[in-house]
């Protein structure tokens, strides 16, 4: 065999080695990626972002429609909810005692008049015996003098008898409303629940209203002191967000105007409530007026101590706008955009023009109109999808 029959043999071998690698993999298959990657870019490009079904379902996509508002000039404050004072009681007493037991706990929802803690007094103790020691005197003051005016109609007593009797059952009775007026100034329940057998130094301490127990500064086995603040109970059914506007923004809202809401504790969603008191004085060192707004608590989510953006008209309403929430709204190389859930797993690109800030939601001057609905929460995974399918579709075609 000659050299050149070698290097031809070598060559063959070669080729048919390399060749079943080449085959492995169906041309229509090694450009089916592509094309998918290529689809979602040109997709993206003309608008609209497809999302796999399987992704869909990670995205928590949440959506809230295009609302008209009414335009005019605006404040945006920030502000602290508060506990409405309407419905607030701070539970303690008026005597020393020693916690016997604690029955409620923060958090709890309680009734009016249910029990708090159980405490002991010896003052109370005192205080009770007093009460019933001038109930009795009382009692034979009066059965003292029914028998004087008995034996004085039978003429057995002399009149003046009569009159001393009335006198000292008098006194009794006087004695008597001094010693039940002490034991009401204890903030504890009247006497006529107790025996005279047995004068209890215990009492139970109870909520005056319906609420939630806020906060316990007590535990069992304590001494508490007079005034001490032992729980407090509010209704956070209202809450009021309490906001300091300066003096020439406040003389100009009214009471009974809606304030447009942002708490940053719950992004994305725009709240309203009610300014219901404009402050009469203003504050030397900040120049500012406190602006009252009540806000309903319907979900339970708002807790005291939160703070917030309020957005309240200071003007006449003026034409109406259209505004969305601010987690809505995108930024893109264009502008800005929202998102428009069309057929399932398709989000069409909306470009529009931004306004102003509208505590939680912002003014669309153009390319939406009221009704529409848009993304809110996933609106921002959205745009990342919406920006890697094109720059996948932008690789593809070059």
């Amino acid at each position: 065999m000659t050299i050149q029959s070698v290097l031809i043999l070598i060559s063959t071998l070669a080729f048919l080695g390399c060749e079943p690698e080449s085959h492995d993999r169906d041309p229509q298959q090694a450009h089916e990626e592509p094309s998918a990657a290529a689809f979602r870019g040109e997709r993206a490009r003309a608008g609209v972002v497809t999302i796999d079904p399987e992704m869909l379902r990670d995205l928590r996509i949440t959506t809230a429609q295009a609302e008209a508002r009414t335009g005019g000039e605006a404040v945006t404050i920030l502000g602290e909810v508060r506990v409405n004072e309407d419905a607030y009681a701070e539970v303690g007493v008026s005597i020393a005692a020693r916690v016997i037991d604690v029955l409620a706990s923060p958090g709890d929802r309680v009734e009016a008049h249910q029990p708090l803690a159980l405490l002991e007094s010896p003052g109370l103790g005192q205080a009770r015996a007093a009460t019933v020691a001038a109930r009795a005197r009382a009692e034979l003051g009066r059965r003292a003098l029914g028998r004087k005016r008995e034996l004085a109609a039978d003429r057995i007593v002399a009149g003046r008898e009569v009159q001393e009797a009335e006198a000292e059952a008098a006194a009794a009775e006087a004695e008597l409303r001094a010693a039940r007026g002490a034991l009401r100034a204890l903030g504890i329940e009247g006497e006529e629940r107790m025996s005279e057998e047995r004068v209890d130094p215990r009492f139970t301490l109870r909520s005056p209203i319906s609420g939630t127990v806020l906060e316990r500064s007590v535990v069992r086995g304590q001494m508490t002191e007079r005034g001490l603040a032992l729980f407090r109970v509010g209704d956070l059914a209202v809450l009021w967000l309490t906001v300091h506007a300066f003096e020439r923004d406040a003389i100009r809202v009214a009471p009974g105007a809606t304030a447009r809401l942002a708490f940053s504790a719950l992004p994305g969603r725009a709240l309203t409530g009610t300014v219901t008191l404009v402050g009469s004085q203003v504050d030397p060192s900040s120049r500012t007026l406190p602006i009252r707004i009540e806000v309903a608590n319907e979900s339970g989510v708002l807790r005291p101590g939160m703070s917030a953006t309020a957005w309240i008209p200071i003007e006449s309403a003026g034409n109406a706008i259209v505004a969305v929430p601010a987690a809505a709204l995108q930024r893109t190389e264009g502008g800005w955009a929202v998102f428009l859930p069309r057929e399932v797993g398709a989000f069409e690109v909306r470009e529009v023009g931004r306004g102003r800030d509208l505590g939680g939601e912002v003014e669309i001057v153009s390319g939406l109109q009221p009704g529409e609905m848009v993304v809110v929460e996933g609106a921002f995974l959205l745009k990342a999808e919406r920006d890697k399918a094109r720059g996948a579709g932008e690789h593809h075609d070059h």
